[in-house]
This record gives structure tokens, C-alpha cells and sequence, in this order.
């Protein structure tokens, strides 16, 4: 029996964390890559930096959670990524990260 399942990207601010859940909001695995020791010295969130933690992580984050639900990406019925509010550049890094494997996979509409 085939469970529709949904990958969940947040990338708004500081961290990156990817999580499955399947349709009743069950949790099948969640992961979080943190950024405080980068953020530390400057004693707040520095944009750049934060951007660019994100492009370093998320592909991990995204392996990370999908193995831990023990599946693959085209076992996703849908890719749902946070929009705003937040961090612009980390924003677009959680937007456009997913888009080509979930075009592809006819899960992005």
C-alpha cells in the first residue's frame, strides 16, 4: 500500500531542517542542521553567512531526513518548502533547491 508522503524544507533563517511526514501528519523523520556556532561572534543572525550555511546543508539535511524515513525522493507525493516570512537568501536557497528533482517528478505544481 503506497502512503503519500511529503517532504517538509525549512530555510528561513539560521537552520536548515528537512522533515517527512506522511498524510495523517505523521512524523517519519526530521533533521536540523544549526548554524549557531557561525552566528556566534557576531551575536545575531549575519545574512551571508546564514545564505551561505544553507547551500552547504541542505542537500545533506534533505539525505539526511529521506534516509532516516527510509525512502527515496521519488517516494514524495509533494515538496513543501517555507516561503516567508524570513531571510531572503536563505529563503530562495530553501525555494530553488527541490525544483528540479520535483519537477521532474511531476511533484511540483
Amino acid at each position: 500500500m503506497s502512503r503519500d508522503l511529503i517532504l517538509g524544507i525549512e530555510s528561513s533563517c539560521d537552520d536548515t531542517a528537512a522533515a517527512v511526514v506522511d498524510a495523517d501528519g505523521k512524523v517519519l523523520s526530521s533533521a536540523i542542521a544549526t548554524q549557531t556556532a557561525i552566528h556566534a561572534e557576531w551575536g545575531g543572525v549575519y545574512p551571508e553567512f546564514a545564505s551561505r550555511a544553507h547551500v552547504e546543508s541542505i542537500i545533506p539535511t534533505i539525505a539526511q531526513a529521506l534516509a532516516e524515513a527510509k525512502i527515496a525522493g521519488r517516494d514524495l507525493r509533494a515538496i513543501g518548502v517555507t516561503r516567508g516570512p524570513g531571510l531572503i537568501g536563505p529563503l530562495l536557497v530553501g525555494l530553488n533547491t527541490p525544483r528540479p528533482a520535483s519537477a521532474s517528478a511531476g511533484a511540483c505544481r
